[in-house]
């Protein structure tokens, strides 16, 4: 079984084989998705919306990121294990993001995931200390407010061509992958050709190197999900049937 490095991810994108990339917080889904063969698991700070049962991915904190790595990377042998840098731990300054990086990568990540690409001295400081950073553009949930809520990014000519700049950016920085959320296939798609880093796309349409989804959407266990996921299955059901038998069988005694 091989792991799955940074430059094993640069050689699929070379190769045109398709990167898969999905969510865990816990032990028993990171054991699953590791075992089905996904390339990248993510310790998502959505988290906060799916786990935690906070509105959104801002009060997530460094320690209960921390909390959360450290099972999943237990239960993993073959996938990268990327872990979010939520909201405040690295926009405060370049040496608060180490420190939380590095929390995260004593934890068990082995790469960390930074939103926007206006804190390149931030990415840098990371990937200098030997820790990979994965970048990510489009709709970033940590500025959920500034954006004006859930929303499309980057569908004028002025904001498109402000997105290209900034991946290239982000590669030049170091950033080992980027992650394109919300944007229409045709930017995906030029994004993509214009870097030689993979780029994984999450409503972002088929031409990026790579797809990522929030395993909770994708197996149909949230009660809501955006528009572009298409559940496999539904979990949320099958075991809300599952408890009500249990609960009618104990009655029943």
């Amino acid at each position: 079984m091989e792991k799955v490095t940074t430059a094993k991810l640069k050689a699929l994108k070379s190769k045109r084989q398709k990167i898969c990339m999905l969510t865990a917080y816990d032990f028993p889904f990171a054991r699953i998705l590791d075992e089905s063969s996904v390339d990248i698991i993510l310790i998502g700070d959505s988290l906060g919306n799916v786990a935690l049962g906070y509105r959104n991915t801002l009060p997530v904190s460094v320690e209960e990121m921390v909390i959360h790595t450290r099972p999943v990377a237990k239960a993993v042998e073959r996938a990268l294990i990327v872990a979010d840098m939520p909201f405040g731990s690295f926009q405060k300054g370049t040496k608060d993001a180490l420190s939380n990086a590095i929390n995260l990568v004593k934890a068990g990540a082995e790469a960390v995931k930074i939103e926007g690409a206006g804190y390149l001295d931030a990415i840098k400081k990371i990937i200098r200390a030997g820790i990979p950073v994965m970048g990510h553009l489009g709709f970033t949930p940590q500025s959920v407010h500034q954006l004006g809520g859930y929303r499309i990014q980057g569908r004028g000519a002025r904001d498109a061509a402000r997105m290209v700049r900034d991946a290239k950016a982000l590669e030049k920085a170091g950033c080992f992958a980027v992650v394109l959320e919300m944007v229409p296939d045709a930017l995906a798609k030029r994004i993509t050709k214009a870097l030689k880093i993979p780029t994984i796309g999450i409503g972002a349409g088929s031409f990026c190197d790579g797809q990522v989804l929030v395993t909770n959407d994708l197996i149909g266990l949230s009660d809501w999900f955006p528009g572009f996921v298409r559940p496999r299955a539904n979990l949320r059901r099958a075991v809300s049937r599952a408890v009500r038998a249990f609960t009618r069988e104990v009655k029943r005694l």
